[in-house]
């Protein structure tokens, strides 16, 4: 019963999340409201914690029987990867305007536009996945041991990243149109494949 409402929870955030993320809620904030667009971003991003910190809370405060357990080698590879991927967040994270992710540069510069006008720029992480942040988010949760409650949190953001990525590629093919498009045919999305990736010189040129 605990794992159903945790399952609940998670598909609640993740209904709510996606329709307040989505082009249609945006544009209709600010044509009823103009004046506050500019503070949607930052408003999204807070309530979006807010919401998600209590569910992952639950996830380890509820009690379950214990599904798997990294012993002995494993258990300090699983270690050694969680830390590879934080640092895979800090390094990422240099690439990004984070002033606009954030919210901060549109509230500043009085921009109705949430999202801003970010340009198609790829790091060295995008050209060997499209979506770094996800990969690196998947290998944090997956890397942990799992009682039934973690379990079904660590699904429930797996899914979350699969169809969130989706849905966020939509808006980007919206915003960059053929470059994205291009660089979806040549890059996977969630996990690196050795075949699929980009030259510097391949990146560059698509990011320009």
């Amino acid at each position: 019963m605990n794992a159903l409402w945790l399952a609940s929870a998670w598909l609640a955030f993740v209904l709510l999340h996606s329709l307040f993320a989505s082009f249609a809620v945006k544009e209709w904030v600010a044509r009823r409201w103009p004046a506050a667009a500019s503070w949607y971003r930052l408003a999204f991003n807070g309530l979006s914690l807010a919401a998600v910190l209590p569910i992952v809370w639950l996830s380890y405060a509820l009690e379950g029987p214990l599904l798997w357990e990294w012993a002995g080698g494993w258990r300090w590879l699983s270690h050694g990867l969680a830390l590879a991927a934080i640092a895979g967040f800090a390094a990422v994270a240099r690439w990004y305007d984070m002033d606009t992710f954030l919210g901060l540069r549109q509230i500043r510069e009085h921009d109705r536009q949430p999202d801003g006008n970010e340009g198609f720029r790829l790091s060295p992480f995008h050209r060997h996945v499209r979506h770094p942040w996800y990969f690196f988010g998947l290998v944090l949760v997956w890397t942990g041991d799992k009682n039934l409650p973690l379990l079904v949190s660590t699904l429930a953001i797996t899914a979350y990243f699969v169809v969130g990525s989706r849905l966020e590629e939509k808006k980007l093919l919206a915003r960059h149109g053929d470059a994205y498009r291009r660089y979806m045919e040549r890059v996977p999305g969630l996990l690196p494949l050795p075949w699929k990736t980009l030259t510097r010189e391949e990146a560059k040129t698509l990011g320009q």
